[in-house]
């Protein structure tokens, strides 16, 4: 999107309030992928651009009372749509930008990131901030609740060849931020590439 996060927040800001109302179906997306992703009771985890917390209450569900749900964004409006739905109760929520994020080395398990992949100014030093975070052989996903193709057709663009979760393009770029690709999947109804942190 830009190098310039007062865009992605004027850009995101703008937009908050009305974010789940424009998407309304897009809960058994959310719920079908974090379920595949596979967290375990007491797992510490990340909802990378975590927008208005569609995410949280999955995440809580799958880690359970003893784990640890964070949600970070850069956007307080978002932040704000996020608490009014009431999924501040499933996590602690974090106004940060996940290209420095104020976490310690390899203090989580795993990192979920829904939509944030194509609004990263640095996608490869911003994939590789991830992996400072999470724990050898913790995991990643990049999902989003459509796959490239319908996006692209929402969006008014077409796909080509260098679009950066092309799985041809995508695994190279977390191979080169510290992640190996274990499974990717781009239907009209999702996108979901999960990733483990190597050691």
């Amino acid at each position: 999107m830009s190098e310039d996060h007062t865009h992605v927040q004027e850009f995101f800001g703008a937009r908050a309030a009305d974010w789940d109302r424009k998407f309304p179906g897009d809960g058994p997306a959310f719920a079908a992928a974090v379920a595949e992703f596979d967290l375990r009771p007491g797992d510490r985890v990340l909802d990378a651009g975590c927008g208005t917390g569609r995410a949280l209450p999955e995440l809580r569900s799958a880690v359970g009372p003893s784990g640890t749900v964070l949600g970070a964004d850069l956007t307080p409006q978002m932040l704000d749509a996020a608490v009014r739905a009431g999924r501040a109760a499933a996590g602690a929520l974090l106004l940060a930008d996940v290209a420095r994020l104020p976490l310690r080395d390899g203090g989580l398990d795993a990192v979920f990131a829904s939509g944030l992949i194509a609004h990263l100014p640095d996608p490869g030093a911003n994939l590789r901030e991830l992996a400072r975070v999470v724990r050898p052989g913790g995991r990643l996903a990049l999902f989003h609740p459509i796959g490239r193709l319908a996006l692209a057709t929402r969006q008014g663009r077409e796909l080509t060849p260098g679009d950066m979760r092309a799985e041809h393009n995508l695994g190279p770029l977390l191979a080169g931020s510290g992640w190996d690709l274990l499974s990717y999947a781009d239907e009209d109804a999702r996108f979901l590439a999960v990733a483990v942190r190597r050691p």
